[in-house]
């Protein structure tokens, strides 16, 4: 520590910071943000756009929420009355006193489980291990509410949308064109849905909060260091993954313990802010130091990725996330990207300036995909085509609506492909429930004093945005584990704005 403080880096680091302090343009920032703050809060357009909605508002004395919330918690309360019954056979068990010990660290145990589940090889991967992985957590959490009585799964936290879009998911299984198929999506969706429940129910601390950052962290950290391997081992060039015509120099893209490389991208855009959070808040040098290890090893490794959507939504994040946390810092650090260009490799530099090359086969091959996706939305706006890829995939087919060399395999875009399965309540469903958690993060991070829930609540709120941008391009959804990994952010960020709420002086 202490030849770090000596360090030349630090005492420049330490003069920038200083001079930045002092300058009119750190005078200009502060006043920009007032008085964007006052826009926010007195602006008769902006207003409305983030105040919770009427909807939002009403969800917890709805009798839907409270019917809903009442079967999802009766085996809790039986569970309770049953330990009621046999209290002192209980309180006398070995076994009883360790199941409810482990039931209130449930929130701990999610956060080793999704390590553990993350970093499995998509060769070895199976998608029942998520909803196993939930269930016995779900089971976690009725433990610790039979042995306490205090823990309920809360469902007036997780929101209305959410639990539109979950209905919509049902129904888009009775209305699928492939039913069979789309029962085993609606399984995946089951497993999101318990990733969700369980982790605003489990969160009660911001220890704990930190720990799920922690998880995700180790999740960067492993699949990292194993795609740098995999590049250093000479990863053989996949010529279906680039335009070889315009990037020919083009090195491997890294695709780590997934089956794509744009896949391990979407999964870095997720977790690397998660990840940056945990170096902010971490009090400990050791913890710092593991966490920034992690964060440059993803860094690096998304850059390998060469996933141009990733990128695009990673810097959207990263935006997001500095005005958020510190407004103030935001010239500093639009000033630092544009000094790091001249420094980036020029294989990732010649791939960012493909974005704008209109004969890029990857771009191209995008147009036919949204123009299918489209033509499903027209013909079956209300209820969609059914829950799954499978179920576009077919309907696409029947009516012959793409014509391209390559197989239809979605609409690789997020919002397309929702509606194209799910209809009109779907697409309602997801984006209420996105722009209302991302509008309850952001409404609980400018309220709350600084800490590490404040901290990992803009982190996860940041990750959101920068997927929904990356989603304009792909979908994130192809692979059930990225769903998951998904709406856990979407929990953290839910469940990050409790805490917030709960201790908004929070020390930590």
């Amino acid at each position: 520590m202490t030849l770090l403080k000596e360090s030349y880096l630090c005492h420049l680091l330490a003069l920038v910071l200083a001079a930045y302090e002092d300058s009119g343009l750190h005078r200009l920032a502060v006043r920009l943000g007032a008085w964007c703050n006052r826009q926010i809060d007195e602006s008769a357009i902006l207003r409305p756009l983030c105040r919770e909605g009427a909807v939002a508002r009403s969800w917890p004395d709805s009798l839907c929420c409270k019917l809903l919330s009442w079967l999802v918690n009766l085996p809790g309360r039986l569970l309770r009355r049953f330990y009621l019954l046999l209290e002192g056979t209980f309180e006398t068990s070995f076994f009883s006193q360790l199941a409810f010990r482990l039931g209130d660290e449930t929130a701990v145990a999610e956060g080793w489980l999704i390590l553990l589940l993350w970093i499995i090889p998509y060769e070895s991967w199976n998608n029942a291990y998520t909803l196993m992985a939930f269930l016995v957590l779900l089971l976690l959490l009725h433990a610790g509410a039979m042995g306490r009585g205090d823990r309920r799964l809360d469902v007036e936290g997780i929101g209305f949308f959410p639990a539109l879009f979950f209905g919509a998911v049902v129904l888009g299984v009775v209305f699928s064109l492939t039913r069979n198929a789309s029962v085993r999506f609606l399984i995946y969706h089951v497993s999101a849905a318990l990733c969700v429940v369980v982790t605003v129910s489990a969160l009660r601390s911001v220890e704990e909060l930190k720990r799920l950052a922690a998880g995700a962290s180790g999740c960067v950290a492993l699949s990292s260091l194993y795609a740098i391997l995999q590049r250093l081992s000479g990863l053989e060039v996949n010529e279906s993954y680039v335009d070889m015509d315009l990037n020919a120099d083009m090195p491997s893209r890294v695709m780590s313990f997934f089956d794509n490389p744009n896949t391990f991208a979407e999964v870095l855009l997720l977790l690397l802010p998660l990840t940056l959070a945990l170096i902010l808040c971490s009090r400990h040098l050791f913890s710092k130091l593991l966490a920034s290890g992690a964060f440059l090893l993803g860094g690096v490794a998304m850059g390998m990725t060469y996933c141009r959507a990733a990128w695009i939504g990673f810097a959207c994040a990263m935006v997001v996330l500095i005005f958020l946390w510190k407004p103030k810092l935001m010239p500093v650090f639009l000033v630092l990207c544009l000094l790091a260009v001249p420094f980036l490799p020029a294989s990732i530099l010649h791939r960012i300036l493909t974005i704008f090359d209109r004969s890029d086969s990857s771009t191209n091959s995008r147009f036919p995909l949204f123009k299918a996706g489209l033509e499903v939305i027209t013909r079956r706006p209300l209820s969609g085509a059914g829950l799954g890829t499978a179920a576009v995939q077919r309907y696409v087919k029947l009516l012959n609506f793409y014509h391209a060399r390559t197989p239809f395999v979605h609409s690789h875009n997020i919002y397309l492909q929702v509606w194209a399965e799910l209809g009109v309540l779907g697409f309602v469903g997801f984006v209420g429930s996105l722009l209302w958690g991302v509008k309850r993060a952001a409404h609980a991070v400018r309220h709350c004093a600084n800490g590490a829930a404040r901290t990992i609540t803009a982190a996860a709120c940041a990750a959101l945005c920068g997927s929904l941008v990356c989603g304009l391009a792909d979908y994130l959804w192809n692979y059930p584990r990225v769903m998951c990994i998904f709406w856990f952010v979407f929990a953290v960020a839910l469940g990050g704005a409790k805490l917030c709420a709960e201790s908004p002086r929070d020390p930590s």
